[in-house]
């Protein structure tokens, strides 16, 4: 293991235009395992990633220039183009389309004559968006040089922010307030509630031992927090019995679903919690290498968590017997699937891989690896201390422990709640003040789209699932248009790599938008759900199974919204041939009859 995540020092601005790839290279001893890291880095010191730079990693590395430039441009915080001295990304969620995003960045752009997604001629600037900050219960935000955010935009920020671009101040001179981020703690339960001191809990699992540790894992029934739900204790097993030179525990990090924002919140108010799961994990499993993997657009908790980490190693509670090295993302959702996390570590594109084998047999390096959720880890902490009977006590019996949400949209009160287990769908609904509520999109856009005859409904495993996501809708919004974002954002995360995602995505976002432009009818309905069928057994991983899943709940709850962009109950051509022709008859100068200028665009 020869990665680490502090970077040399580059501090001048004229330093960064003559950097080159070598102090970079050394840092990370040339390992090829760290090449996200080594672009990431050196994207930060030059702007951009030009392909002089590119050649010198890949001889550097050792690997093909065909590799290197394959892995930059995979990634959606890397570029191998210029974009800019300052790079300004506008988080694209539906919430914070609801709070006014879209207006802001039309604002913004007008102001700095930028058109979006291109860079202004003198190179200063380019504005652009990207899927989700992870900061939906402060948003509108925005993200800026991959580094520093600024939250709850509004007209007079935006005037400010563009006075300061032109002015060229640095961000990190910008008003602090701007680059705040508030924990909205909203209801505390176990893991959001008083902290352990750390090492109490470490404490309790040495004089334990670790066999008897995992047997109260199980008896806990803790399933993970990330979404699938595998039973903790059962993988620990696995993962512990599997034979391997080494082994290694992962922390996911990189939460990408459009809504979620809890694990943003456990790294800054629990971090040592969950360090210290991830270490009764490594006693368990016989580790001594963990990673975290930490979302990109999380950037500005990179120097906390070194803090705690660096706090951790001076109280003896990491060391030699086990450390934890931290690996940053570079914005791609589909990281969030294990096995494409563990590509990832390993410098390469974040393609999911074909399982079997799983990770808890042939992970990281090949190694068997346990790969579990940030929430996870803390929650496993909690069961340390407390033991299985407690926690077994909390929720109900096929969902053990407390659940954190992290509601956004229509409600008064947005931000962190934690409930155990059960909890009603509508007992959430009353105490974040949502009212005249149509819908809830639980679980980000793959999970499930509820209507308001489900309220009674409760979060659960046997009922309702939840990676973390509470997105609250009012009757004001347009369930189709909801249904179009979640559609756009699964086409662009998309990998590529299997035909039924990459093109499937694509004509579900077309058949939308042709439906969005008035050209629809019910052929398109039809279509659209051959489409959820298709990729819903054929894709290579869950992305695409789950890119339709929104849609499917919308057209059957909602099926007013899609009705009202229907012209026809026949086919319907998405665009008009005359009209598209038009141009070019123009530009022959026709003008008979049969020219149809009368259409021209």
């Amino acid at each position: 293991m020869n990665h680490a995540s502090t970077p040399p020092s580059v501090n001048a601005v004229d330093a960064v235009k003559a950097v080159d790839a070598a102090p970079l290279l050394e840092h990370y001893h040339h390992d090829p395992h760290a090449l996200v890291q080594i672009l990431r880095e050196y994207q930060a010191l030059q702007g951009w990633l030009p392909r002089s730079a590119l050649e010198d990693i890949a001889r550097g590395l050792r690997l093909t220039l065909a590799h290197v430039e394959g892995v930059a441009g995979f990634y959606r915080f890397l570029h191998t183009e210029n974009v800019g001295e300052y790079r300004i990304l506008f988080s694209d969620n539906i919430t914070d389309r609801m709070l006014g995003s879209e207006a802001l960045m039309a604002d913004l752009c007008q102001r700095l004559h930028v058109v979006p997604g291109k860079m202004r001629a003198d190179g200063r600037v380019s504005v652009d968006t990207t899927s989700c900050t992870g900061l939906c219960d402060q948003g509108p935000a925005l993200l800026i040089n991959h580094q520093h955010v600024v939250t709850q935009l509004s007209p007079t920020r935006v005037e400010h922010l563009a006075a300061l671009i032109e002015q060229r101040v640095p961000p990190q001179q910008w008003p602090t307030q701007w680059s705040a981020v508030d924990e909205s703690i909203r209801l505390a339960d176990v893991k959001l509630g008083e902290q352990p001191v750390p090492g109490q809990a470490l404490a309790v699992v040495r004089a334990r031992g670790p066999l008897a540790m995992l047997e109260e894992i199980k008896r806990s029934k803790l399933r993970g927090r990330g979404g699938a739900g595998y039973a903790t204790g059962t993988k620990w097993q696995l993962c512990r019995n599997a034979v391997g030179q080494a082994h290694y525990v992962v922390c996911n990090a990189d939460e990408g679903e459009p809504g979620t924002f809890k694990d943003r919140v456990l790294l800054s108010r629990c971090a040592d919690a969950v360090i210290e799961g991830m270490t009764i994990a490594a006693m368990i499993v016989g580790a001594k290498q963990g990673l975290i993997y930490l979302r990109g657009e999380y950037r500005f908790l990179l120097d906390h968590l070194e803090s705690v980490l660096r706090s951790r190693r001076e109280k003896g509670l990491l060391g030699p017997e086990f450390d934890i090295v931290i690996h940053l993302g570079a914005g791609a959702y589909v990281c969030g699937e294990e096995s494409a996390l563990i590509e990832s570590l390993e410098g390469q594109r974040g393609v999911p891989r074909i399982r079997p084998p799983f990770p808890v047999e042939c992970g990281y390096l090949g190694q068997p690896t346990t790969v579990n959720n940030v929430e996870t880890f803390c929650a496993v902490t909690h069961i340390a201390l407390h033991g299985a009977a407690w926690w077994s006590s909390i929720g109900t019996a096929q969902s053990t422990g407390t659940k954190i949400h992290s509601v956004s949209g229509d409600c008064e009160r947005p931000g962190m709640y934690e409930y155990p287990f059960g909890t009603r769908i509508g007992r959430i609904l009353e105490d974040c003040g949502a009212r005249d509520t149509q819908a809830v999109q639980v679980g980000g856009p793959s999970g499930v789209c509820l209507s308001a005859s489900e309220f009674g409904r409760r979060i659960g495993f046997e009922d309702v699932p939840t990676a973390g996501a509470f997105m609250v809708f009012d009757r004001s919004r347009d369930m189709f248009e909801v249904a179009r974002n979640f559609a756009h954002f699964f086409a662009h995360e998309s990998c590529g790599f299997c035909t039924p995602c990459r093109v499937g995505n694509e004509l579900v976002v077309r058949r939308l938008d042709k439906l969005s432009r008035g050209h629809g009818s019910t052929r398109d309905i039809d279509e659209l759900r051959e489409l959820d069928k298709l990729m819903h057994g054929a894709t290579h991983c869950g992305l695409g199974a789950a890119a339709c899943n929104p849609l499917r709940d919308t057209i059957a709850k909602f099926r007013p919204a899609y009705e009202k962009h229907l012209h026809s109950l026949h086919f319907v051509p998405g665009f008009d041939l005359d009209a598209e022709l038009s141009q070019a008859r123009l530009v022959t100068a026709r003008d008979d009859d049969g020219a149809h200028l009368e259409t021209m665009l």
